[in-house]
């Protein structure tokens, strides 16, 4: 009997499952490495920032194109304070030596390594008292305690580990043989492993996502847009709607206190989530102008099916404008609500002399698509699923950590001023009532300069 498109594809992802792991599948549907430019990437003074991302245009709107392949490898770092600062040198040159294989693009390889604050409380807490930045709008360290928000269930795990090596590349080989270096060199414990993918149909064809989506037999996988960037169908990657170049360093806008030392300017904020999404509740349950009010905002008036929706500086909500769209028709739009927190409310001149206009994007934002349930690997395997889930594993570079908690809370509905009388998960409150976040952490990245165990020379 002949096999269907889908029968075929099904069965290619068993295939795939049990050779080495369903991600081994996006070579096969994307037909192998993008073509990409590897020359001339160079190694920027952040760690977070990758040189030679793509540039298209989706509804005449300009959109980055991030790598192919993503992981997150989160661990403990298994050497004592006593061991540290010759841990720090077997890292360095470990990192080193990638940088000399690959270059630092999505052609090559891109590393970013974070630290959580287990790492500084145990391991170099005197250092950490005495250079830590402080956030001066909170009066807080730019690294704070993860919380749980308004939405979020009561199972979400507060994680607490030492490291996360966030690892991207167009070529899946890249990442795996840093991964095994990290592995080999004993110098931490995995806690988990997190992969996924990224790759919009930009040029017309079936994108990743949807493919992936059908393959792992997602419920609801039939209903996403043949393009779509993301499994809950609009575009994220925009240009204007991601923040540029170093405007989420510690030193860019002027929130940070660096208390007389420079050891980690050019460094940021991380957090990093697994968030699970109800594809199927998305499509079947919303219809698409009320998907456009949930992700954008009420009353936005776009042409049926549009993917690509302009977030541009001129089209960014205030809190006047969100509070009345609430009052006119009882809900927030998701990217409305958190543009009150997450762009510029004036120009800014950056201490380099950079102009920032108003409605500039602050947040930097590395999230892809999954289908791990939560993760492909964790030391707690209880809480693994056997079934392939859609998802993303958010990651997301601010100027601080209560940066990044002003906007996470305004995706709640709580705006400078006051907030919105919503019950968690309410449907007319954004995404949340068909997102479900399952873990939470956040980290700091220091500069490249020090990402090796950071503050252990000291």
């Amino acid at each position: 009997m002949k096999l269907t498109r889908r029968q075929a594809v099904v069965g290619a992802v068993a295939g795939a499952v049990g050779a080495g792991g369903i991600y081994e599948l996006v070579d096969q549907l994307t037909g192998g490495t993008p073509k990409r430019a590897a020359a001339a990437a160079v190694p920027f003074r952040e760690q977070h920032l990758l040189d030679g991302i793509r540039v298209v245009r989706s509804n005449g709107i300009e959109v980055l194109v991030p790598p192919l392949h993503h992981e997150v490898v989160t661990g403990r770092v298994t050497a004592s304070a006593s061991d540290v600062r010759q841990a720090q040198g077997e890292l360095e040159s470990l990192l080193t030596r990638l940088d000399q294989d690959y270059a630092p693009s999505p052609a090559g390889l891109g590393v970013t390594v974070a630290w959580g604050l287990p790492y500084f409380q145990r391991l170099v807490p005197a250092q950490m008292q005495r250079l830590l930045p402080h956030d001066r709008r909170a009066n807080k360290p730019v690294l704070i305690d993860t919380r749980r928000f308004p939405s979020d269930p009561p199972d979400t795990r507060l994680e607490s580990n030492d490291v996360a090596f966030l690892l991207r590349s167009d070529t899946r080989a890249h990442i795996l043989d840093a991964e095994q270096r990290l592995r080999e060199s004993k110098l931490f414990e995995f806690t988990s492993i997190r992969r996924g993918f990224a790759g919009g149909g930009f040029e017309g064809a079936t994108s990743l996502p949807k493919k992936m989506a059908l393959a792992a037999q997602i419920p609801g996988a039939d209903l996403i847009p043949e393009t779509s960037e993301l499994f809950l169908g609009f575009t994220s990657t925009q240009k204007a709607g991601m923040g540029p170049g170093p405007i989420a360093n510690f030193e860019t806008l002027g929130y940070v206190d660096f208390r007389g030392s420079d050891y980690f300017r050019h460094g940021t904020h991380m957090h990093l989530s697994h968030i699970h999404e109800d594809v199927e509740a998305w499509y079947i349950n919303f219809e698409f102008d009320e998907r456009v009010a949930t992700a954008f905002r009420p009353n936005l008036q776009v042409k049926q099916d549009t993917q690509t929706v302009r977030q541009g500086p001129k089209d960014v909500s205030s809190v006047t404008a969100v509070r009345r769209d609430y009052r006119s028709s009882g809900r927030i739009g998701h990217s409305a609500a958190i543009q009150t927190t997450s762009r510029l409310l004036s120009d800014v001149v950056a201490a380099d002399g950079t102009v920032f206009p108003k409605g500039t994007a602050i947040p930097v934002r590395a999230d892809f698509n999954t289908l791990d349930n939560p993760f492909a690997w964790s030391e707690r395997m209880a809480e693994v699923g056997v079934t392939p889930a859609a998802g993303v594993h958010f990651v997301v570079f601010n100027p601080t950590g209560d940066d990044f908690h002003r906007n996470r809370l305004a995706m709640d509905g709580v705006l400078p001023g006051g907030k919105i009388p919503f019950k968690p998960r309410a449907r007319e409150q954004g995404f949340n009532s068909v997102l479900s976040t399952t873990h939470r952490q956040n980290y700091l990245v220091p500069p490249r300069r020090h990402r090796a165990f950071p503050l252990a020379e000291l």
